[in-house]
């Protein structure tokens, strides 16, 4: 993959992933101001609704500051400092009422937008690119790591409260550019040691992409490859759940939701437990 670039982008944020940030914040909203308590559980997780709505909180301030210019270390990017870091914030912050976890989720997801958009826009300066949790990322992928966040955490949410969730064909779209970002920061190195494979990902009318191993190395193209040995389809909010360690793989397949077809299709299944989920 390229590296990054050592500058922000410029110019305003990719049609619909403004709105979509202040809809999704809205969305987690609406289902907090409807509950009374936050003490049910996330499903498979240990947090409690109150702790994950906090997390959602306190991770929209950190990213409107990282947005802003602000440094705030936080973890290595492994999935294990990312979880010591969440337990130390949690443990230090002690809100957990719905009502104002929510004013917060959607407050400071303004704050991130209005943050974004003055720097963006000054073509005084050139702005260095923030250095977030998942590495260095221009402020147009960090809106895109935003969105994506807030929809992991919003699903867990709405499937806690046994409510509709709030992802859809459209916004794992606008996730696309985060997800590509970092794909080779969350890569397991033990699971592509032995690999060499060429894989084309199609999302069902959405984006395609291609990801390319071989001698312990990763390659993410933002465009389909030539010659892959393995093409999947699949379902873009099945995709997003998937990557985002929310939905069992196999499952999908069982369900249709997932096709494989090319010289090495059996390598499909493989291809979500490359990554570990951060």
């Amino acid at each position: 993959m390229q590296p990054m670039a050592q500058q922000d982008v410029r110019g305003p944020l990719p049609e619909g992933l403004a709105r979509a940030i202040r809809e999704t914040a809205g969305d987690i909203a609406t289902l907090l101001k409807t509950i009374s308590g936050t003490a049910a559980p996330i499903p498979d997780s240990e947090w409690t609704v109150g702790e994950a709505a906090a997390h959602l909180a306190l991770a929209n301030e950190l990213l409107a500051d990282l947005a802003a210019g602000h440094e705030r270390p936080y973890g290595d990017g492994t999935p294990q400092s990312l979880a010591s870091a969440n337990a130390q914030t949690l443990a230090k912050f002690g809100e957990r009422g719905a009502q104002p976890l929510a004013a917060m989720i959607t407050e400071q997801a303004g704050v991130f937008l209005d943050a974004v958009d003055r720097v963006i826009r000054d073509e005084s300066a050139p702005s260095p690119p923030p250095v977030t949790p998942l590495g260095p990322m221009d402020r147009h992928v960090l809106a895109s790591y935003m969105l994506t966040h807030m929809l992991g955490h919003g699903y867990d949410l709405a499937r806690a409260l046994k409510r509709p969730h709030m992802i859809d064909r459209d916004r794992v779209g606008l996730c696309m550019p985060f997800m590509l970002s970092v794909m080779p920061r969350v890569v397991d190195p033990d699971a592509i040691a032995d690999l060499t494979v060429r894989y084309a990902i199609r999302l069902r009318g959405g984006a395609e992409f291609g990801v390319s191993l071989g001698d312990g190395a990763i390659d993410v193209s933002s465009t389909p490859l030539e010659r892959p040995d393995c093409t999947i389809l699949i379902e873009p909010v099945t995709f997003l759940l998937i990557a985002l360690g929310r939905r069992n793989p196999w499952r999908a397949i069982g369900q249709g939701q997932v096709l494989a077809w090319g010289r090495r299709p059996w390598l499909a299944p493989r291809f979500p437990t490359l990554f570990t989920a951060p």
